[in-house]
This record gives structure tokens, sequence and C-alpha cells, in this order.
């Protein structure tokens, strides 16, 4: 969070989010993650197989995944290895299949078979961080979080929110800088910025609507 010496500084930084979130509300006016799911279970068991691979992946294996698995039983009495199979191709299979498997069997001892809804229940579910509980509890739940992915953490530095890469940091930071509102919004509209426009080596900044407030354009691509 910056740290402001003078009243007109918190403005300035007041109008330009207000700005920021005009901006992308124009580029994107109904952001949605791009994985598919029809229920919390499925974002929740999704986001897990989402960790170093691509939505795209993910959406591929989730289709067949989750017309055999419609259950949290389903996913704790299957045998790991034949869970590990099914997933594979979204890598670190070992570790996700673990994490799927004794992340719902918690759910069913301690929740009453329901996904949690707030974010000290859910960081306690074997392998669930922040930003997946993030990602559950705003798209999921319509709960207001911020979950900061390597788009979210790129972008809020390259626009002079936050200056540094710890992603519990930016959370907090962005917390605290933008309205509760839009918290959810915020993160699912730069993470699509991210993939479309704000790419990491190359970004289209001729093409991009917050350049104006982008202190990396301003400063020719110095900030990274």
């Amino acid at each position: 969070m910056p740290c402001y010496k003078h009243y007109w500084e918190f403005k300035l930084e007041q109008e330009k989010i207000n700005n920021l979130i005009l901006h992308l509300k124009k580029a994107y006016p109904n952001p949605e993650i791009e994985l598919d799911y029809t229920s919390p279970l499925e974002l929740l068991v999704a986001t897990i197989l989402s960790a170093q691979c691509t939505d795209k992946r993910v959406n591929i294996v989730t289709k067949t995944l989750f017309n055999k698995h419609r259950t949290l039983k389903d996913y704790f009495t299957v045998n790991q290895s034949v869970l590990e199979n099914e997933i594979k191709s979204t890598g670190f299979f070992r570790q996700k299949a673990r994490s799927i498997v004794n992340c719902c069997l918690y759910i069913q001892n301690n929740h009453g078979g329901k996904v949690p809804k707030t974010m000290t229940e859910l960081t306690s579910l074997p392998g669930v961080g922040r930003k997946t509980a993030s990602v559950v509890l705003a798209n999921g739940y319509g709960i207001p979080a911020i979950a900061v992915d390597t788009h979210v953490i790129r972008i809020s530095n390259r626009l002079g929110l936050v200056n540094t890469k710890n992603p519990e940091k930016i959370e907090f930071a962005l917390m605290k800088q933008l309205p509760e509102k839009h918290w959810g919004f915020f993160s699912n509209a730069v993470i699509l910025h991210g993939r479309r426009i704000c790419k990491a080596r190359k970004p289209l900044c001729n093409n991009c609507i917050i350049k104006d407030l982008c202190n990396y354009f301003k400063n020719g691509g110095l900030v990274q």
C-alpha cells in the first residue's frame, strides 16, 4: 500500500483507482474466469488442477472428470492412482490428486459435505492456499475476494498499485485500495487483461485501455 505524505496524493491515487475500474469495466463488463464449472465443488477441483496448467487444458480434463465424479464421496473414495491417471495431463498430478482426495475427505468430515464459504475455512483445507480460496469465494459464492495470480502480480506492479512480488502482500494492499464491491471483478478483469493485452514479455501497450494509468507504459517499459 502506498504511503501518502499529503492528502492530495491520496486523492490522486483514489482518482486513479476510480478511472482504472471504469476503464476495465468498459473493456471487460462481465469478466468471468475461464475454468468450466457448475458448482463450488467443481470450481474447487478445477482451481486445484489449474496450478501450473492452462485453463484450456484443465477444461479438457474436467469435461470427463466431472461426468465421472459428481460428489465429494466420488473423489475421496476413488483409488488415488486412478485419479492421478485421469488428471495426469494437468501436470503435478500426484500432488494434485492427493490434495483433491484429502480436501474432499476433510470437507465431508468437518464441513458437513459442503465447500466452506470463508477464507479461514477454505485455507484450512489440504492443498488450498489463498489464491484458490479467493477464486472459490469470488466466483463460486459471489463473496468479495481478490485472487492474486501471475497476471495480477505483474499488472499491479506495472500500474504502480504495489511494489512487491509477494502474492499475500499484494492481495492485502489491493484490498486496502480497491472498494470491496470491486474485488472479484478486478482480479477477473486483470487476469483476462494479462492474458490478452498486458503480456509478460511483449505487452500490447498500443491496444491497452489502461495505458494512461500505467507506470510501465509511462516509463517506457522499465517496470516489470
